[in-house]
């Protein structure tokens, strides 16, 4: 009898392009697909349940349906759902946000990842006059033109699209670096620095498993575009809200010219910003001349969703935050403990509420390294891991996220599903 997850995936296929609205979301043989969630868990559409590690790819650091947001959430549809006019709500929300995240002295809103980093590089453009901008190898911006983009031959060059549709042209001003790498920053400066606008960079590369900065790098980024008066961009869409309240840059006391928030800033809803130094935002319009406008930016349902998460994160910031890092080490440590019992080669990260594997013998500091993993391996190890009930993203190059939704006994059950993935994953090629 066919899985209710195997006919809708067949269904799908036909009107959807690989039977998904987001690459990420297929797997083989089909992805299950969800009928409810609650807490830390998801259910599908043959009822069984599975303990939830990807959490909206890291969005909801509450867990699913949270009571608080629901609740603030229902109040306000029953008001309306969009004006098209400004509401007392957003000016409240962008003032929490001001208070929570130390750069964002003026910000706009928007509604995805990809809008905040999109508008984010435009204003940096357009406050500097400058066209060019640095890009970090296996850090990911979204899926607009100027950085859905490939490094070349050679540590530093400019980036050839990676996806069709994109006119050579429109990413010759993108400059793709390896990160992590401090020599090939300074190179890059020191040969065209005053044709640099800005500097855009996941202080924490989760878009690619988790791959941390190396002690001091964040400050080098910081020092270098202050030298050669380029913008500094944090894209904060995952680390915002979850390294710590006020994200990477309270968690490594590196502040930069401009932000991009989201995920966590949504609380479960679409919901984005960009945003930074008043002097730099000064320049979008009406005020300025960088053109910026969107229908549903700071509508009142997203705006009220994410207002009532940044609330009670800066009410229970003391709890919260120590019991995700705590919960967070303890699977990264059964991680490193069960592989060792497997006699199996990897290498194991965490901070904050992130962590991630890698089958591999050598450390992971860049996408180079992270590429070179063993991919078969870890295939099995998800495999397995969705058998036992316990699921986390599909790719390699996804990080896995802990909300205050897991509980104690969800922790148990999950490492005990580890010790057989990790099994399973013995059985397949030996790691590089």
């Amino acid at each position: 009898m066919s899985s209710k997850s195997k006919v809708l995936f067949e269904r799908a296929k036909k009107i959807l392009p690989g039977g998904v609205n987001s690459p990420v979301r297929a797997y083989a043989p089909y992805p299950f697909f969800v009928e409810s969630a609650q807490g830390s868990k998801m259910t599908d559409a043959d009822g069984k349940a599975y303990v939830d590690y990807c959490m909206a790819y890291g969005a909801l650091l509450l867990g699913h349906a949270n009571a608080e947001i629901l609740d603030a959430v229902k109040n306000q549809l029953s008001k309306g759902t969009l004006y098209g006019a400004p509401t007392e709500r957003e000016v409240e929300f962008a003032e929490l946000i001001k208070k929570s995240s130390p750069c964002m002295e003026m910000m706009r809103l928007v509604n995805s990842g990809t809008e905040a980093t999109m508008h984010a590089i435009r204003t940096a453009r357009g406050y500097t006059g400058r066209k060019k901008i640095i890009k970090f190898e296996g850090c990911f911006h979204g899926s607009h033109d100027s950085v859905l983009v490939k490094a070349g031959s050679g540590a530093t060059t400019f980036a050839a699209p990676n996806s069709l549709g994109i006119p050579e042209e429109t990413t010759q001003n993108t400059i793709v670096l390896p990160y992590n790498d401090v020599e090939a920053l300074e190179a890059t400066f020191k040969r065209e620095g005053s044709e640099i606008a800005a500097v855009i960079v996941e202080p924490v590369l989760a878009n690619v498993g988790l791959i941390l900065p190396k002690k001091d790098y964040l400050n080098y980024l910081r020092k270098i575009t202050s030298e050669y008066g380029a913008v500094l961009i944090f894209d904060e869409i995952i680390t915002g809200f979850r390294l710590a309240l006020g994200g990477a840059q309270e968690y490594f006391n590196v502040k930069p010219d401009m932000a991009t928030l989201g995920k966590v800033l949504g609380g479960g809803f679409p919901l984005a910003a960009f945003g930074g130094k008043k002097e730099i935002m000064m320049n979008i319009s009406p005020v300025g001349k960088v053109y910026q406008a969107g229908t549903f930016s700071g509508n009142p349902v997203s705006a009220t969703a994410g207002f009532t998460i940044l609330s009670i994160l800066n009410q229970r910031k003391n709890q919260i935050y120590p019991k995700l890092e705590k919960n967070a080490a303890e699977l990264s440590k059964a991680l490193t403990d069960l592989s060792a019992a497997h006699n199996l080669h990897t290498q194991v990260y965490s901070i904050a509420s992130l962590y991630q594997i890698f089958f591999t013998n050598k450390p992971i500091t860049d996408y180079g390294c992270a590429k070179h993993s063993d991919l078969q391996m870890f295939t099995a190890y998800f495999q397995e891991l969705l058998k036992q009930g316990v699921f986390i993203p599909p790719s390699q190059f996804e990080t896995c996220f802990v909300s205050t939704a897991h509980s104690d006994e969800d922790l148990e059950f999950t490492i005990n599903a580890f010790d057989k993935a990790l099994a399973a994953a013995s059985k397949e090629h030996k790691p590089r």
